[in-house]
């Protein structure tokens, strides 16, 4: 029986997402791609989901886009086929991630490149093995760069350090990587699952409302001006002072006892 493309597991309120074709270097098809959107949108509805980890199998974390078969290798295509091919793939699954209320936690394993680099980078945290190499390889193909690539890496890193990467299209390393603030963490190899772990566990545990408002809080800011983010700041607040999590933790403070979060 073949194994599925992306496997799949919830315990301890961590949805673990792995993607799994190594013999691709876990390249995205039309059918993994939409299989991750849909995990993490019943992740977001899901009280048993408190955090989610994305990661690969073998030497690759995301090889990109998996372009066997399709339209950009046999060149059978109409007007406006690339440009909804984009908005309805690529685009929507980088989406998927920003838009998810719930923390997204990217562990890199491998090689990272192309859409499988905005995969990563459009995560909350990022930790990638010694081994990891992140790649804006579309130069190498005579490509624009898809996938929320030219919004991501300026924010990041900014517009000097993004045309650096996508117009050499240079492997970068994962110590590199860490220097340029796109990676949170460097571990060795063989601690990179029980340092996701870890850190998901973590958020699993916290108050989970409160994440997500200050994940979108934080993604808004990017785009907003003062007035509009500070807006945006007091109505989050309000929401979430109604929350069971909030009332727990001003009760903890004032108990002086550690608050456990339910995530309501």
């Amino acid at each position: 029986m073949t194994e599925p493309a992306a496997v799949h597991t919830t315990a301890d309120h961590v949805l673990s997402v792995t993607l799994n074709r190594p013999e691709t270097l876990n390249a995205l098809t039309p059918g993994d791609r939409d299989e991750i959107v849909r995990l993490l949108s019943e992740a977001s509805a899901s009280p048993e989901v408190r955090a989610v980890v994305l990661t690969g199998t073998g030497r690759g974390f995301c090889a990109g886009a998996d372009l066997r078969g399709t339209t950009a290798t046999t060149g059978e295509r109409v007007p406006g086929d690339v440009a909804r091919t984009l908005r309805t793939g690529a685009q929507r699954l980088i989406a998927a991630i920003l838009d998810c209320e719930k923390p997204v936690i990217a562990a890199v394993n491998g090689t990272a490149a192309g859409l499988g680099a905005h995969l990563a980078f459009a995560c909350d945290l990022v930790l990638a093995a010694e081994s990891a190499r992140f790649i804006e390889v579309f130069v190498r193909r005579g490509l624009v760069p898809d996938g929320g690539g030219a919004y991501l890496l300026p924010r990041l890193v900014g517009p000097q350090r993004a045309k650096e990467l996508m117009f050499f299209g240079d492997a970068l390393t994962a110590t590199d990587a860490e220097r340029m603030g796109l990676v949170n963490r460097v571990v060795p190899d063989g601690d990179l699952d029980k340092t996701a772990r870890a850190w998901a566990e973590r958020l699993a545990t916290g108050p989970t409302r409160a994440l997500a408002l200050t994940k979108q809080l934080v993604n808004a800011s990017l785009d907003a001006d003062r007035a509009t983010a500070f807006a945006a700041e007091a109505a989050a607040q309000e929401i979430n002072m109604a929350t069971a999590d909030a009332q727990e933790g001003v009760r903890s403070f004032v108990e002086r006892r550690s608050a456990v979060y339910k995530g309501r």
